[in-house]
Formats: C-alpha cells, sequence, structure tokens
C-alpha cells in the first residue's frame, strides 16, 4: 500500500511534490485549479517539467488530481454543466501533462429530479471525458456520503454508472472511509466491509478501485452526512485499522485529506502506516481462524 495526502500545490504545483516528500509520503493528491472557482489555472511548461521531475527524484508513485468541487454533470442548468465539463477537461489536461495516474471527480446532484434521469444526462458527458484518459491515466468517481441527490451513494449507483459508459477500461472509483459510513457501510467491521467489498468487486469490479480516501467521521453509521475528521480522532477512530487492513485495497494509495490544525507532519502519515500495519495483523487473524 502506498501512504501520503492531499496537499497544497501554493506557490507552484510542483511544489506539492516538494510537500509530501517532507512528510514522508509516496502518494499525493493536488488541486490543479482552486477547488471553488472555474476559471483553470495556466501552468507554466517549466513548472509542470519540475512536477515529473521531482516526482521521480521523491519517488512518489502515485499522484491524483482532484477536480474543482464547483463540478456538477447532473446539473439541469446548461451554464453549469458547461462549465462542469470545461473544468473537468481542464484538470484531465494538465493531469496528462503531469503524468498522473487518475482524476478523482465528484459526479454531483440531480438535486431531486431523480437519479435514472441524471443518468441520461451525466452519461454522455462521461463519456467524452473519457477520450483524454490514458493507459496511464483514469477517470475515478468518488463514492457519495449520500446527502439529497448526490450521485454515487451507493455501488449500485457507481455500477449503472458505469454500465452507461460501456463499462469503460479506463473509468474508476475512488472510495472515502468517512462517506462509506455515512452512506451505511460499517468500515471498522470487518464482516461489514468484506461484504461491501465483495458487492463492489461483484457489480463494479475491483480492478476499477484505484484510490482511497482515508478521512475519519464526526457523525454517526448511515448518516449521510459529510463531515470528515481527523484520522484517527473521529468516530471510527482506530477501526480504520480494519479499513486500511483489507486485503483487497493491500496495492492502493492511502489518501489523507483531514489534517490537525497545526497542518500535515510525519506523524499523520507514520500513523496511516501504523493503522495499515495493524489491520493486516487483524484481517491475518480472522483468515487463519477460518
Amino acid at each position: 500500500m502506498l501512504f501520503g495526502a492531499h496537499v497544497s500545490s501554493a506557490g507552484g504545483i510542483s511544489r506539492a511534490i516538494d510537500r509530501i516528500e517532507e512528510i514522508g509520503g509516496d502518494a499525493v493528491q493536488v488541486f490543479t485549479q482552486s477547488p471553488r472557482m472555474w476559471r483553470a489555472t495556466t501552468h507554466a511548461d517549466e513548472e509542470l517539467e519540475r512536477f515529473r521531475q521531482r516526482r521521480r527524484e521523491a519517488r512518489v508513485r502515485h499522484v491524483s488530481c482532484h477536480a474543482p468541487y464547483l463540478v456538477n454533470l447532473a446539473a439541469r442548468d446548461d451554464d453549469v454543466r458547461e462549465k462542469s465539463f470545461a473544468a473537468l477537461r481542464a484538470a484531465m489536461e494538465t493531469a496528462r501533462a503531469l503524468e498522473a495516474d487518475a482524476v478523482v471527480l465528484h459526479v454531483g446532484s440531480h438535486l431531486g429530479y431523480g437519479f435514472e434521469d441524471a443518468v441520461q444526462v451525466v452519461a454522455p458527458i462521461l463519456g467524452e471525458l473519457l477520450e483524454l484518459t490514458t493507459d496511464d491515466l483514469w477517470l475515478c468517481m468518488e463514492n457519495t456520503a449520500g446527502a439529497g441527490g448526490t450521485i454515487g451513494r451507493s455501488v449500485a449507483e457507481l455500477a449503472v454508472l458505469c454500465d452507461a459508459v460501456d463499462r469503460h477500461p479506463r473509468l474508476g472509483v475512488c472510495l472515502d472511509s468517512c462517506h462509506w459510513w455515512a452512506s451505511g457501510v460499517d468500515v471498522t467491521d470487518r464482516p461489514a466491509l468484506d461484504a461491501a467489498v465483495r458487492d463492489l468487486d461483484a457489480h463494479v469490479g475491483l480492478e476499477r478501485l484505484r484510490v482511497l480516501h482515508v478521512n475519519d467521521a464526526r457523525t454517526p453509521l448511515g448518516s449521510n452526512r459529510d463531515r470528515h475528521d481527523v484520522v484517527p480522532h473521529g468516530l471510527l477512530g482506530e477501526g480504520l485499522a480494519t479499513f486500511l487492513g483489507h486485503p483487497a485495497f493491500r496495492a492502493l494509495p492511502a489518501i489523507l485529506e483531514t489534517w490537525p490544525d497545526g497542518g500535515l507532519s510525519e506523524d499523520d502519515v507514520a500513523g496511516l502506516r501504523r493503522l495499515h500495519r495493524n489491520g493486516r495483523r487483524r484481517w491475518a487473524r480472522a483468515t487463519s481462524r477460518h
């Protein structure tokens, strides 16, 4: 498993590699533009080259680019939908220039008009974006906590979207531990988590699972409320070891997205590694009893 965090790209996007190296990570996630603005950021060729070079030097083995939060591919408003597509296209183009491994997006919300109708709106846009993927760069849908009309609240919804683009070979999934918990999957309970992973494999395929977001939660199981907490100080706590230790996740990048007030440090990435070790022991003991 790889371990890292979402870090700032302030001062130039290549500074993200410097920052993840400083805290001992071998995986990183960045925004390619402001997450709360439509306008894309233009990155100088020299900055993109420095990112690629520093990645090799720092031995960062996974890079994810997170799409802006404003994106809503299911919007009925033509302007919002067109801006969402443009923002994602820009993210994909920058990710290709960075030689990144994934672009992670929140598909959006149907805002009450219904999931089935939303799929008809979303699928053609996803299809166009998937044309920008490469053998190395995947487009990854993130699961949601399930509030309101958000899309991707269950494996079933992710599977429908996958089918709607003819199971494109480079459409991936990013699983967020807090979102899964909030949508009703107890990621701290071994049988419950194992059942959820088997469900994902059966309906989507584990080969599509490319990224893990590791966040603790402030709200109860099944609350459908997306409230992250710092690992491991929320309701999931040390139970996140079960999530990180699942055998199906062993080769994935685990990305921290929530950090203490003082900012990320080596201790935070080391804590992820500790939880992973503890989790692997739990799963090994459980397997040996059967």
